[in-house]
């Protein structure tokens, strides 16, 4: 049994934007996390010991990652940081914006789009996604803008349904989220009341997403499983067992 207590580093771009759902799910494993918000006043990117056991990097809203007026104020200093947490084989969770991030550290580019709010129904592309954990279909709510254009070395796991990338998977312990897999309605309603900014016409969006809650919820279940597996923040000594392993082919599809 492993009773070592993990901790994440989880960077912030906005007060609106945490964790969600998935902060139950850390705690439920006896995973500890500490928010960083370098859009503060006093705010800071995490160190490198605040980050062993895994960086967690968010993002919602009108920043993007594409060079020009929406570019992230902390975008270059958070892809070098990411850069060195891929390298060095640290654990990364990366979600909207730190999907983009993530993308650019792992050697993508970013293309401008519009801030827009989309609801999507992901389609698995891999059957060992998350050592097979990953749902069939699972709901995918982005808002924000720009779009990744992966590495060659990126794996995608699911796309959604204009076939771009939902989940990919950079080396063996990093994986981009385009959609936050564990959003809440009030996230989205505080992002489109803080900034003059906002996709057109959110209300049938945000409407629909209101009776989501269930099947969002189901869908991070096994998802969040499958995640700590492979991030390894459950085992003494590394991530679970790669795709393909016996291990990982007897797990629930």
């Amino acid at each position: 049994m492993n009773d070592r207590i993990r901790t994440l580093a989880v960077i912030q771009h906005d007060s609106a934007e945490y964790l969600g759902l998935i902060e139950d799910h850390l705690e439920g494993r006896r995973i500890r996390f500490r928010y960083f918000r370098p859009f503060t006043t006093d705010g800071r990117l995490p160190g490198s010991a605040e980050r062993a056991d895994g960086l967690v990097l968010l993002g919602a809203g009108p920043w993007g990652g594409a060079p020009g007026p929406h570019r992230l104020p902390t975008f270059e200093p958070e892809v070098a940081l990411t850069a060195d947490a891929l390298a060095r084989g640290v654990p990364i969770l990366a979600i909207g914006l730190g999907a983009l991030i993530l993308c650019v550290a792992g050697g993508g580019t970013v293309e401008s789009a519009p801030l827009s709010f989309e609801i999507d129904l992901a389609e698995r592309t891999a059957a060992d996604a998350l050592d097979g954990y990953l749902p069939e279909r699972f709901p995918s709510i982005r808002y924000g803008r720009d779009r990744p254009h992966l590495p060659p070395a990126a794996r995608v796991l699911a796309v959604d349904a204009t076939r771009r990338p939902a989940l990919f998977r950079i080396g063996a312990r990093a994986f981009g989220f385009a959609g936050h897999p564990g959003i809440k309605t009030a996230m989205i309603e505080d992002l489109i009341m803080e900034f003059p900014e906002s996709p057109p016409d959110p209300g049938p969006a945000l409407a629909r997403l209101r009776t989501m809650n269930a099947a969002i919820e189901g869908a991070l279940v096994p998802t969040m499983t499958g995640l700590v597996r492979c991030l390894g923040w459950m085992e003494p000594d590394g991530p679970g067992p790669e795709p393909g392993s016996v291990e990982a082919r007897s797990a629930p599809g």
